[in-house]
């Protein structure tokens, strides 16, 4: 495996593992001393791995190849979760990949058909890098009229961060906010030459702080599944419990459906938006992105 192909990726997410841990956490003595960055400096991380500063140093630069023995070294000394080690081997696996524009999506057509049989749940299909490829009135009641949005601009994350009606309506908006990007950081170490990605990475970073602050990060574990709480301008406060579900047609599309307990405020607030869009009206458009 060589990183060259994406040296800048590997080695900030090395850079920024290593800055949230201390000498302490992984055996090793404090001298008590200040030190000039958080976190271990790179000769302690070359140490615990087994290598030579000068190694480690050429691997953050991305001028280095790298081998399965020390990324597992790596993974174990940076105190990486499962997520997280996939993502380093598979940024350290960049190298293999080129850069290239990916055909357009489409919703597949099974998917297609279950959105058309979804009247009483909110419902939706995402694609690769979240682009919002079909969705079912209900939720563009529910949440807003992606119709009116332009197919290019028609992504979750994009709406979460730049979207401020977007955003009012998710009261964990944060939560749901970090969820987006530890999907686009899972994507991009799958797919590191998609300039679409880099293009959306790039204008979510200027647009956004707290985007700038979490793609910095070293979160790897995006849900599948959990609780939404929307604050809708007409039927009120909902609680939803969410499932992503993948496609077996084509694993990077996913259906993702909002439900809510019978009987409860929530259901029947889905109801009664179920009940306006029941109204005759053409269906809803395809996106290709």
């Amino acid at each position: 495996m060589t990183g060259e192909a994406y040296p800048k990726e590997l080695g900030e997410f090395l850079k920024v593992c290593r800055a949230q841990l201390s000498p302490r956490t992984v055996g090793l003595p404090e001298s008590g001393a200040p030190r000039r960055v958080p976190g271990l400096r790179r000769e302690e991380v070359a140490h615990l791995v087994g290598i030579s500063t000068h190694a480690y140093a050429r691997l953050e630069q991305g001028r280095a190849p790298v081998t399965g023995s020390v990324l597992t070294g790596l993974a174990r000394v940076l105190r990486l979760d499962d997520a997280q080690r996939d993502h380093l081997f598979e940024l350290a696996a960049g190298g293999e990949c080129e850069a290239r524009r990916r055909p357009a999506q489409r919703v597949h057509p099974q998917l297609r058909r279950i959105l058309d049989e979804l009247d009483t749940i909110p419902a939706l299909v995402l694609g690769r890098r979240l682009d919002i490829l079909a969705w079912n009135p209900l939720a563009a009641a529910l949440l807003t009229d992606f119709g009116e949005v332009p197919a290019g601009k028609r992504n979750y994350a994009r709406l979460m961060f730049t979207d401020p009606a977007f955003r009012a309506l998710c009261l964990d908006w944060r939560t749901n906010a970090r969820t987006c990007v530890a999907h686009l950081r899972t994507e991009a170490a799958r797919h590191p030459g998609d300039p679409g990605l880099a293009v959306l990475v790039g204008e979510l970073s200027v647009a956004d702080a707290d985007f700038r602050q979490w793609w910095a990060g070293r979160q790897m574990s995006g849900r599948r599944m959990g609780t939404k709480r929307v604050r809708h301008p007409i039927v009120g406060d909902l609680t939803l419990d969410w499932d992503s579900l993948t496609s077996t047609a084509d694993p990077t599309q996913k259906l993702v459906i909002a439900t809510a307990d019978p009987g409860t405020p929530s259901h029947d607030g889905l109801l009664l938006l179920a009940s306006w869009t029941a109204q005759p009206h053409p269906p809803a458009p395809d996106a290709a992105l």
